[in-house]
Order: structure tokens, then sequence, then C-alpha cells
């Protein structure tokens, strides 16, 4: 569903901007040809470029290190540059490049279960799922479906993704979640009988104490990520004591959909600090991809 309405998207704004590029063109406007183009192929920048003004400002007395003029800068580039790559070619077009790899001589290996965020599908992870194929390691990526609906509902495609990856190797998998794929993930976690079913958890950019930007929200699973909201309480009252523990929590100071800061991390927690990165950017980031290999690489 997300891949067809983010093809219809892509298209439709690139044959939009020609039009208007044309017609402009064609009536002696040559200014208002580039600009309208600029628009509404490169309007989305200006978006992100409104939402790093937001996080500044909201850092107030974040633990974090505030983040510089220089890094914020950067991050925003990051940001423009990885924005079309996922939204606008891997998600659409490319979301089923790379098949689940769960390989006939995969029992007794470890196995990687990646779930994608708020607006996104598994196409997210290809640059991850290609080196894992390549390097033979079991892994499944799911899709969060119904888009829009609550978090509560992705539990059916967590435990599958989870029940192949067991049969598959018959030891429970290392997760990887981006942004709310990281608060869908807890919630499969919380379940009873689920302690055991999952080695370790990664994630990246998850709003682990909601967002200030989920003020603005709509949609049920956005709306339960403010912070403070009362399905995260519930959540973390599902949760066994010491289970933060076995989570790794990455998060940046230039997150400019998670923020403040310090909200995507949890007391207990190991938590990373990605100086300089922003959301979507996180998830092409080295250091996350570095502390999977390490837990692949520990024994069973």
């Amino acid at each position: 569903m997300l891949a067809r309405l983010q093809q219809f998207t892509t298209l439709g704004s690139l044959l939009l901007a020609g039009l208007w590029g044309w017609f402009a063109w064609r009536g002696g406007h040559p200014g208002w040809a580039v600009f309208g183009v600029f628009i509404v192929v490169g309007g989305y920048a200006l978006v992100l470029g409104v939402e790093f003004v937001l996080l500044g400002r909201v850092h107030g007395d974040d633990p974090t290190p505030r983040a510089t003029p220089a890094q914020l800068w950067r991050a925003w580039w990051g940001e423009v540059r990885s924005a079309p790559l996922v939204f606008c070619w891997r998600q659409p077009f490319r979301s089923r490049r790379f098949a689940d790899h769960l390989p006939a001589d995969a029992q007794g290996r470890r196995g990687v279960l990646f779930v994608h965020g708020f607006v996104c599908n598994r196409g997210l992870w290809n640059p991850w799922m290609q080196r894992l194929q390549a390097q033979g390691v079991p892994f499944v990526a799911v899709n969060l479906e119904p888009v829009f609906g609550s978090i509560d509902d992705y539990l059916a495609p967590i435990e599958a993704g989870v029940r192949a990856l067991e049969q598959a190797t018959g030891v429970p998998p290392i997760a990887v979640a981006h942004s709310m794929g990281g608060l869908a993930l807890r919630r499969w976690w919380a379940e009873p009988d689920h302690d055991a079913r999952l080695h370790h958890a990664i994630t990246i950019g998850t709003p682990h104490r909601g967002t200030w930007l989920a003020r603005f929200a709509m949609s049920p699973n956005a709306r339960q990520m403010r912070i403070g909201s009362r399905w995260l309480q519930l959540l973390a009252a599902r949760e066994p004591p010491g289970r933060v523990a076995r989570l790794t929590c990455f998060y940046s100071h230039c997150d400019n959909i998670v923020f403040p800061p310090s909200v995507a991390t949890l007391d207990g927690a190991d938590n990373r600090h990605l100086p300089g990165v922003a959301h979507v950017h996180m998830a092409d980031h080295a250091e996350p991809r570095y502390e999977l290999r390490r837990w692949l690489a520990t024994p069973h």
C-alpha cells in the first residue's frame, strides 16, 4: 500500500513539475518556470529546514549537548540527500529488491529482524539487507500496516517475522528498528512469554518517550508518540524489570523528527549518541551497523 502511494506521489510530483516548467517557459516566464520546478521537486528541503529550526528551539535544558549551527547545517544537507533516496526510490520502487533471506543452512545461526518506522516500508533497509545477504546472515524485514493505524496493529507482522527466524535458525534473533518501529518492537516484546524470543534490540532514532513534533499528529500511531502519552505509559508498565538492559538506543541532537534528543533514550539502556546526524540519515549510519555486527559475533 505505502509503496503504491509513494509511487503515485513521486511520479505525480515529477509530472506536475514538468508541466509547470513547460507551460511557464512557453508563456515567456523562465523565472517562474525555474521557481515552480524547484518548489515542486525541492520544496521538501524547506520543510526539513523548518523541522531543524524547531528542534533547535525546543532543545531547552535537555541533557544532550546542543548541536552547533554547523552540525545542524550538515545534518540538514545529509537529510536533503537521504530523503529522496528513501521516499522516492527505495521504498516506492525497490522495497522488494531483497527478499527475506532464510537459507537452508541457517540452523544455529543468529538471524536479524528489521522493523521500519512511520510512513516507511522494508525498502528502508536495502543497504543493510544487501550486506547481510552477501554475508549469508539470515534476516526478515517486515512491513507495518495499516500505515496510519495504531502501533498495536503491528504485533502480527512482527510476530510473523520472529517466528520465521525462529523456525529457520532455532535461536532468538536480534532486532534492528528505526523510529516508530522501535516502539512497535517493544510492544510486541512486552507480550507474555516473549521475553526469551528476542536476543537483543537495536533502536535508531526511536521516540521511546515520545517526541515534541507528535503534538501536531492526526493518525492514531502518531498520536501515540506524543510525549507522556497514555499509550507510552501503558507500554512501560507492561515491560518486565531489567528489559531495558537488552537495548542499544542510537539517538542524535540533530534528529529533526524525534526531539528533544534524550526522548530517544531509555534509562538503563546502552544509549549511543550520533552527533550531527538527522532522522532518516541515521538509518544509513555506520555505527548502528557496527553494533549489529558486534552482536552477531557474540557467542550464543
